[in-house]
């Protein structure tokens, strides 16, 4: 493992600590105009989320309408109710959007949309040290007066993401700032993903707010805010 790596996991709580947790529970509420332009705009503005940490498996709740969730894996997207009737399921998401991305989004590949970041937000920077990750440092970079150190991550074939190589920021603390990526649902739109308001729970680094921003030059554009989330009510079992 890169010894800047292994310094940021050990930030966030440490491999062992992580190993011996398996899932995740949280309050998020969603918002940004990512959503409005998705066809979407509310409808994870008050929910909750829950995660495997070891493989890419999401439930939201309330989804689409109350008494219904999504159940999400990268090979399939379902609305349930909350009494187990499944109402409608996509198979193979990713492939669904096709090279351009359809707009409006339906409701399911909302829920791919989502259950793909919400993953990777709730087990970064710990997913980086699975088998078939490739971590690279490209050297440090200066924002707001704070010299950030940078992984570059590529992600393995099997697992799900935006996209297949990623940028993650890091400060003098390891802990995350910046993640920066290219959506492949939306053409291969640029953005930067900016992590903050840091709190411990089970003695694990969660990041409780997050906002999402078009990228250009390799800058961060003041707007429009893409997405925004606030995590809270936060537990591992």
């Amino acid at each position: 493992m890169a010894d800047l790596l292994q310094a940021v996991i050990n930030a966030h709580g440490g491999i062992d600590r992580w190993s011996r947790l398996h899932s995740v529970t949280a309050h998020l509420a969603q918002g940004g105009a990512g959503w409005a332009m998705s066809g979407h705009e509310g409808i994870l503005a008050d929910s909750f989320v829950t995660a495997s940490l070891h493989e890419q498996r999401v439930s939201y709740h309330p989804f689409g309408a109350p008494g219904q969730r999504a159940a999400y894996t990268p090979e399939r997207v379902a609305i349930v109710t909350d009494s187990g009737d499944e109402l409608e399921a996509l198979d193979h998401p990713a492939a669904s959007f096709g090279v351009h991305g359809p707009v409006p989004w339906t409701t399911l590949q909302v829920g791919y949309v989502a259950g793909t970041s919400i993953w990777a937000w709730l087990t970064q920077p710990f997913t980086y040290a699975l088998p078939g990750f490739q971590v690279t440092e490209p050297g440090p970079v200066s924002e707001k007066g704070e010299e950030l150190r940078r992984l570059r991550v590529r992600w393995p074939d099997g697992l799900a993401a935006h996209s297949s190589v990623q940028t993650i920021y890091v400060g003098g603390d390891g802990l995350i700032r910046r993640h920066d990526y290219e959506m492949a649902v939306m053409d291969g739109h640029k953005v930067a993903h900016f992590v903050s308001g840091y709190t411990e729970v089970a003695g694990i680094m969660v990041a409780t707010r997050h906002a999402v921003f078009p990228r250009a030059d390799g800058q961060a554009l003041s707007r429009p805010l893409l997405i925004s989330a606030d995590i809270s009510q936060v537990s591992f079992a």
